[in-house]
């Protein structure tokens, strides 16, 4: 049976942000991830956007990790060498009935602090993106583009220079709250092998749940099943390499649906290639990536208002993503992300619903949550 002071369940971008920053104080930080290498769900499967702020209401822990992610990941990634680009993004409407949504996110980007916004018209942003349609756009500076599995990777590689442990193969299977830790039942191997897999034990003066679309899963196991995550999948195309200069940048949308996506947009990759996507779908599996894929002709329909030069025959499928939804199909609005000491177990902290904009927010996350832990071990 081993002993540590803090256990942080999920080796997403969010779980190693967080073991970096706690192993920088702490010992004895163990990161348990359950799939074969850290980072493998939405943590990488995803746009890879530094978002500014500007979708988020004011005063929600999106707003504010969001604009303060943003500051924090230019910086990491400039320093520590993670491809990324601050190419900042346009937010274009394509008729004049969405010029209303433009006034409405640089009034909230305002408030969230997002500095640099601006509405030009169709000319000035042509001379951004030659190839788009709008009739306005929003020019939003502060976001970009960086490649998440090398952040992932460079989070994980410094926590681990300050001493946490990082397991993977390692799923929980069960915990036990006492009076001074929690016990934390742990099966090493692959999880298609259950039952045949060594298992170890470790009690826990503190854990933290950063399992992502397990979160409530993780909870369940704590005795807390207030939460539920609705996996929401979304799907990406990738330009035809010959095609990839119809886009320089980043273009999105205006959102349309209540808040529960930011639409189908336009990435242009560190790596130079173009994605389409993601689109947005309720699911039941929790690992479903590729049953029932839409076609290539369905992101062209959904992209083409903003880039009527793409056909088809210009798109391939990609990979998809599966987002930690904590509101249900058919319920519009957006949730916040759920950061807080569990009511019950006095040595737990729950992340609950860590979606977007939680890479972008990763490190505020983390340096948000480290008193929260500093509380608990006190």
């Amino acid at each position: 049976m081993d002993s540590a002071n803090i256990v942080i369940i999920g080796g997403g971008v969010v779980g190693c942000a967080l073991a970096r920053e706690v192993a920088a104080m702490w010992s004895d930080v163990f990161l348990l991830e359950k799939m074969p290498h850290i980072g493998m769900a939405a943590s990488t499967r995803n746009s890879g956007v530094i978002h500014s702020g500007i979708y988020y209401p004011p005063g929600s822990l999106k707003a504010r990790l969001c604009v303060r992610g943003n500051r924090l990941m230019h910086e990491y990634c400039a320093t520590h060498g993670v491809a990324h680009r601050p190419c900042g993004k346009l937010v274009v409407a394509t008729s004049e009935s969405e010029r209303a949504g433009l006034e409405k996110l640089i009034v909230t980007g305002r408030a969230n602090g997002v500095q640099g916004l601006r509405i030009v018209d169709r000319a000035t942003a042509r001379l951004r993106e030659p190839n788009i349609e709008c009739v306005a756009a929003l020019e939003v500076p502060s976001a970009g583009i960086l490649s998440a599995e090398e952040l992932v990777k460079a989070l994980a590689r410094e926590a681990a220079e300050r001493g946490a442990n990082i397991v993977t193969h390692a799923s929980v299977i069960r915990m036990q709250p006492g009076a001074d830790g929690i016990r934390v039942e742990v099966e090493i191997g692959d999880p298609d092998d259950a039952g045949d897999a060594p298992r170890e034990t470790i009690d826990a003066r503190c854990v933290v749940n950063c399992a992502g679309l397990y979160s409530d899963d993780v909870a369940a196991m704590l005795g807390n099943k207030s939460y539920r995550i609705y996996p929401n999948r979304g799907e990406y195309c990738e330009v035809v390499k010959n095609k990839s200069d119809l886009v320089r940048e980043l273009v999105y949308p205006v959102p349309h649906d209540a808040g529960s996506t930011l639409g189908t947009h336009l990435t242009k990759t560190v790596w130079g290639t173009v994605l389409v996507g993601p689109t947005s779908d309720y699911i039941q599996d929790k690992t479903d990536y590729e049953s029932n894929r839409h076609p290539v002709e369905e992101f062209v329909r959904r992209a083409k208002p903003m880039l009527p030069m793409l056909q088809a025959e210009d798109l391939r499928l990609a990979y998809s993503g599966i987002r930690a939804k904590l509101l249900p199909p058919g319920v519009g609005g957006t949730s916040d992300f759920i950061i807080t000491h569990d009511p019950e177990v006095r040595r737990a902290i729950q992340l609950i619903g860590i979606e977007s904009p939680g890479l972008t927010s990763s490190l505020a996350i983390a340096e948000y949550v480290r008193p929260m832990v500093a509380e608990v071990l006190a």
